[in-house]
């Protein structure tokens, strides 16, 4: 496999931010509560994974001579030690088909690997018509995908208001959630809500979604760098007792302050302090 400085200093910065987030893994303090955060047993336990989307100019190079595949992501991941991948949706082929579906899970089945989530783009809060429902399709059809690959869960978008209200935009956001996961639910399949601007931009307008879609294959995924507001991490508390996976990045980017190493111990006690026990994947 073609092996580039790029890729050699992020596999280098992988193992690192990894080594950190366990490290900080250790203590407990108060944490931020909400409405119905999700009871586990036990004490906190952490698994690690990747996403793909870190590989992202390494699978869409337009050299064939540096382009990687999905696989040889995989045995990176395996390489660094990893339990799991996430293997976005984006790096797939276009002329996508079961097989092939099958085939990834074998590979990753063989090199000791969960596939920990696979992760969609979409955007629920168009109004009714076609672009719509081309978005629940889409969800619905990564759905039967994730089945087949043995990914317990998606990361889906609310989306942002197309030409409506920021009510009307919710309203459309926690109607088309609620029938995705029902169809999600079929298949043992949860759907990860992302602070990812949009209606999710902050956290009480994540939380307002949380409220209201009903359903028990829905939670958060907790995207660590996605609040840009004067405390990210007070913000961030805030959504950790409903996560049901949690994306790392590297760095936060508070209002009023330029970009900055995020605190790994602060975001692994934060976790901890709500007895999260799944995967956290590093998004670099």
């Amino acid at each position: 496999m073609t092996s580039t400085p790029t890729r050699r200093q992020f596999l280098r910065h992988s193992v690192a931010t990894t080594a950190a987030i366990s490290a900080g893994a250790l203590g407990v303090s108060a944490a931020a509560q909400a409405i119905e955060p999700i009871k586990r047993d036990g004490k906190p336990a952490f698994k690690y994974s990747l996403a793909a989307y870190s590989y992202r100019d390494l699978l869409q190079a337009k050299n064939p001579e540096q382009r990687l595949s999905l696989e040889d992501f995989v045995n990176d991941c395996a390489t660094l030690g990893l339990q799991g991948t996430e293997l976005t949706s984006y790096y797939f082929p276009p002329d996508l088909t079961p097989d092939y579906l099958r085939s990834i899970r074998r590979h990753c089945f063989l090199m000791g690997l969960d596939v920990s989530g696979t992760a969609v783009g979409n955007d629920f809060c168009h109004p009714a018509g076609e672009k719509r429902d081309a978005e629940i399709a889409g969800v619905k059809q990564w759905v039967d995908n994730a089945a087949i690959l043995g990914a317990p869960v998606i990361r889906i978008f609310s989306g942002h208001p197309h030409g409506t209200s920021v009510e009307e935009a919710h309203k459309l956001a926690v109607s088309a959630i609620e029938e995705c996961c029902e169809y999600a639910g079929k298949h043992g399949v949860i759907l990860a809500l992302e602070n990812h601007g949009g209606l999710t931009e902050s956290p009480a307008g994540l939380l307002a979604l949380v409220k209201d879609v009903q359903s028990p294959w829905f939670g958060v995924n907790l995207d660590t760098g996605n609040f840009h507001g004067s405390d990210p991490y007070a913000d961030l508390a805030q959504l950790a007792p409903y996560a049901v996976n949690v994306q790392v990045k590297v760095s936060l980017h508070p209002a009023g302050s330029t970009r900055g190493p995020a605190d790994m111990g602060r975001l692994a006690r934060m976790m901890a302090d709500v007895g999260y026990r799944g995967y956290i994947v590093l998004e670099y």
